[in-house]
């Protein structure tokens, strides 16, 4: 998917029906001139609803959507006839949006299902017809209530990206090649920094025919959980990932403070990042030699486990996605030390 067809937030004006006035009718028959009150009540006003889509990836069919509008309720008529409901507006979104107050920040839904249906605004109540207000004191009520007026605000709809594990990493880690040669997706791959522009999502396919969804976030620089370059659009969408997958190359100048520098940026965004399961995986392996693994082991000094791989030899590709799978099913507790692997 392209740059241009990805959008993640959205803003836009939403407004709920009014709901229809009630009628204050009287029943005039042939033999009954004088009738009592029979006026029905008014229609609902129409609803804003957002509903999960699990085909959709993106909120680029509501950019251009700015004002959305639901009907309004009709007014009830006699022989206590209620008024048709305004006709619902349905926003279908990808799974993993927010909706949000645009003023206030409040959250006010959350779609993560399919098909799932969460009321964001509703439409106003239609008024009760006269017959409601009939009593022994009052016989022939010539009132009615009018329909309630519908709701209306600016809505922030921001997506996050689901996915069981979230690769983290500086531009040319090697994410997106890890996830062309993990699962089936193709992201953009090039040896210039910001390849990536949009997150990619991959099922990546394991044994007895499970699976698991890895999600491919564009590079971290540092400063970006202060907002520098692009960093806060893209760091929302680690917060929906179920673990996290460090990737350093095994070529950096200093593996210890590349990884802390990435966790810094996740706990400086949102400190509850720091908290999620999170293994540390050494790519383009295939550089050094077994003896410079040993000699790097021996320096890493971190709170997780680590391991080896290569994507270009696909080596410790199996044993990658063991951890990862045991990661995101067990949860084991972490002790910093290196995989073994695959013979």
């Amino acid at each position: 998917m392209s740059i241009q067809n990805f959008i993640d937030y959205v803003k836009i004006y939403a407004q709920s029906g009014n709901g229809g006035a009630g009628s204050a009718h009287f029943r005039r028959e042939k033999f009954e001139p004088k009738g009592g009150p029979d006026g029905g009540d008014g229609g609902r006003g129409g609803h804003i609803i957002l509903q999960g889509n699990q085909h959709k990836w993106t909120l680029l069919h509501l950019k251009y959507r700015k004002h959305i509008k639901a009907g309004h309720g009709m007014a009830g008529g006699g022989s206590r006839k209620s008024g048709a409901s305004g006709e619902d507006i349905i926003l279908e979104v990808p799974l993993g949006t927010i909706a949000k107050d645009a003023e206030t920040g409040e959250v006010l839904n959350e779609i993560t299902h399919h098909e799932q249906k969460e009321i964001l605004l509703n439409g106003g109540r239609g008024g009760l017809g006269n017959s409601h207000f009939k009593s022994s004191t009052n016989q022939a009520p010539r009132y009615a209530q009018p329909g309630e007026t519908g709701q209306n605000r600016e809505i922030i709809l921001e997506l996050k990206i689901l996915a069981d594990v979230g690769l983290v990493g500086f531009p040319n880690a090697g994410k997106s090649t890890l996830l062309s040669v993990i699962s089936a997706a193709k992201p953009k791959i090039a040896s210039y920094a910001f390849t990536t522009l949009t997150p990619n999502l991959g099922m990546v396919s394991y044994r007895d025919d499970q699976s698991f969804v890895m999600a491919d976030i564009p590079g971290i620089i540092e400063g970006a959980g202060e907002g520098k370059g692009l960093g806060i659009r893209f760091l929302r969408h680690i917060e929906r990932n179920a673990a996290l997958l460090f990737l350093v190359p095994a070529d950096s100048d200093n593996i210890n403070r590349e990884y802390n520098t990435l966790l810094n940026e996740l706990g400086k965004y949102n400190a509850e990042l720091l908290h999620k399961p999170r293994i540390l995986a050494i790519s383009k392996s295939d550089l050094i030699d077994e003896e410079l693994k040993v000699l790097i082991s021996q320096e890493i000094n971190i709170d997780v486990p680590f391991l080896f791989f290569s994507s270009a030899t696909q080596q410790g590709i199996g044993p990658l996605k063991d951890e990862i799978w045991k990661l995101i099913n067990l949860n084991p507790s972490l002790k910093g030390t290196a995989f073994e692997e695959e013979e």
